[in-house]
This record gives structure tokens, sequence and C-alpha cells, in this order.
């Protein structure tokens, strides 16, 4: 089975960093990864123009080619954030809305995935509850099962706070129990559902 992790940051620092923890805890139980940064790449904002409808697919030529393919390929989907104005950033708004024309092809290309959300905040409570009902209501939309780590401590996803270093998100106990909370739920719905 095929997991696909986005890391949603501008700079590949402590979102990158969790994702990547997450991505090699995967490949150790047997997943094939693949991670895509936006990290200095080109993900244009959604037009709504309509455009993919018609043609099957987006008008805007761009590094979210690499994301379609990736996204139809997987069997599950990651989405990394890290907190920006107190929710997703704008890289992973901006992908989540270009989905559409991946969609346009056909309706249901990701019904039936399963999705996991990680989210890293500044902040202990930045906005990582926010951002993970963002991804989750992302995956709903797209017929993704989303998962969480379960009632107890990673309700919604794995948050993290990485007082913004890399030195501290890496001492971030309570992250990292959130972490391999949802990674154990993310690989029992696979290795059940897929």
């Amino acid at each position: 089975m095929k997991v696909f992790g986005i890391c949603a940051s501008p700079r590949n620092n402590t979102t990158d960093y969790v994702l990547s923890h997450a991505l090699d805890r995967l490949e150790k139980d047997g997943f094939d990864t693949e991670k895509f940064t936006c990290m200095g790449k080109s993900i244009k904002p959604c037009m709504h123009c309509d455009y993919c409808l018609e043609n099957k697919k987006c008008i805007i030529e761009d590094d979210m080619k690499d994301i379609y393919n990736g996204l139809q390929n997987a069997d599950g989907i990651i989405l990394a954030t890290p907190i920006q104005s107190g929710s997703i950033s704008s890289n992973l708004s901006a992908i989540m809305d270009r989905t559409r024309a991946l969609e346009a092809i056909d309706y249901n290309l990701l019904r039936g995935k399963i999705g996991m959300s990680i989210a890293v905040g500044g902040d202990r409570t930045g906005g990582q509850d926010f951002a993970h009902l963002a991804n989750i209501s992302y995956f709903m939309i797209h017929g993704i099962i989303p998962v969480s780590g379960g009632p107890f401590g990673s309700n919604l996803g794995a948050s993290f706070w990485s007082n913004d270093s890399l030195e501290d998100i890496k001492k971030d106990v309570y992250g990292m129990e959130s972490l391999d909370r949802t990674l154990h739920e993310f690989e029992n719905f696979l290795n059940k559902y897929i």
C-alpha cells in the first residue's frame, strides 16, 4: 500500500520533520511512501474558472501536477500543515481548492482512501484543532475516510507545539504520542479497508 504525504510548509523545518518521522515509521511497517513538499514549489490558487469541468484538467500548469499524481496513486493521504493565522497554511488551502480539477476527471477518484492530519503550531493552542477540522472537512468532501488517534489525546489528529524551533519540536513528547496514536489508527484503517 502507498501513502502520500504533503508537507504544506513554505519552509522545510518543523512540519517536514514531523511528516518525515511519520513516513519513516510507515516505511518500517511495510508501506511505500512518497512525500511532496511545498518548499520552493509553485502552487497557484484555484481561479474556479470551470475549465477543468470541460477539459478534464486544470488550466494552471505548475507543481500541482505532482500532487495530482500522488493523490491518485495513494491508498493513504497525510496532510501536514504548519499553523498560519490559526488554521492551515495558504499552500494547503490552494492544494485543497485545486483538487477540484482532479475530480473533474473522475468524481470517485479519491473515494475510499484513508486520510490523516498533522498540525504543527508555534504555540500549544495556536490553531491546531482548526487545522485538523479543515483537513477532516477536505477528506469528507472528497470521500476520503478521516482517522484520528482516538478519544484520548489526539481526537482530531497529531498535534505539535514547535515553539518555532526544530530543537523544541524534537522535545515535544506529547506531540509524538499524539502522532503515534494517530499513525496506529491510520495503519489499522489502511490494513482493514484497503
